[in-house]
């Protein structure tokens, strides 16, 4: 995802001398080409994350196109006064790009997790949120980001995603996409973590539970149609996410579900409301937490299983 992000932004700027990269003590080594062809438009801010917000909001009221980057939880935490009241509430147009989403830096410990960052930029006003899949979305995401003209924030995972599309897509803002088609339960999945829930979905469908997977790129403005009609024509509804369950993509969900008065089974899989336990590989800490195919697999099919009488 980050390449996909650092290309897309590369050829943004080609094109338009009003974006601007801002970063906070990274990206030294993976920002060579944009530092080398655009030096006047590449601001490192160091550990400064809510000055680096709070310039780009200056910037952004001079005309500037400013996409500021670092790592999600940083962003999204210490900076988050900045992004509320200087970026939100003014309606600048900044693009607020955080990598490292979920537990991808399983590493460093709940301290770099951003399991929490839904949550809290949700609610904000004027901001619209995209919670991209894999690279493809990524660049679709961050094209249509340069071209809505208010505040947007982008939750990339890290470098390592796999590809769920063989082809381009019509992407449209605020609009799911359903990878798999499916009329036995529906998994609704935000982030990268699509690519383990595809994987569960092969095993169930060979204990003949057949999945619709609905991949939601955007988070705000939210595709309540997708959901409605996912749980009017499927028996389950599921929601996985690299996040909190409290407050978090499951809530979003169930918002729709309960405001819409369909009566559907409903399950959200993530972090029980706890940070993240373990340290080691994403897929080591994944696997730690629930979080990995096998377990969602198993999650699912314990319940769909038990209650079609094929477990």
């Amino acid at each position: 995802m980050r390449t996909a992000y650092l290309d897309t932004l590369y050829d943004l700027a080609k094109k338009d001398q009003n974006v601007i990269s801002l970063v906070a003590d990274n990206g030294l080594i993976v920002y060579d080409d944009f530092r080398r062809d655009f030096p006047d438009r590449y601001f490192n801010f160091g550990i400064s994350e809510g000055n680096m917000v709070s310039a780009a909001a200056g910037m952004a009221s001079c005309g500037k196109i400013p996409f500021c980057y670092t790592i999600s939880a940083f962003l999204a935490y210490r900076s988050y006064e900045f992004i509320r009241d200087d970026v939100c509430f003014q309606n600048q147009n900044v693009k607020i790009v955080g990598i490292g989403s979920g537990i991808a830096y399983s590493t460093l410990g709940p301290s770099h997790h951003a399991t929490e960052d839904i949550g809290l930029l949700y609610s904000l006003p004027n901001l619209t949120v995209f919670s991209p899949g894999s690279p493809m979305d990524v660049r679709n995401i961050i094209n249509a980001a340069y071209k809505i003209d208010g505040p947007v924030y982008v939750r990339l995972g890290t470098n390592k995603e796999a590809e769920i599309y063989s082809k381009e897509y019509d992407f449209k803002v605020g609009k799911a996409e359903v990878i798999s088609e499916g009329n036995d339960i529906s998994i609704i999945v935000t982030g990268s973590i699509i690519a383990d829930v595809l994987e569960a979905v092969k095993r169930l469908e060979e204990k003949g539970i057949h999945a619709r997977v609905i991949n939601v790129h955007t988070l705000k403005p939210f595709d309540k149609e997708c959901v409605i009609r996912a749980a009017n024509e499927t028996k389950s509804v599921y929601t996985v996410e690299e996040h909190t369950t409290v407050g978090g993509f499951g809530s979003i969900v169930a918002d729709v579900l309960a405001e819409s008065g369909v009566a559907v089974k409903f399950r959200k899989i993530g972090l029980d409301g706890c940070f993240a336990k373990g340290y080691g590989t994403p897929g080591e800490v994944k696997e730690m937490n629930q979080l990995d195919a096998e377990s969602i697999y198993n999650i699912i099919w314990e319940r769909e299983g038990k209650r079609d009488g094929l477990y």
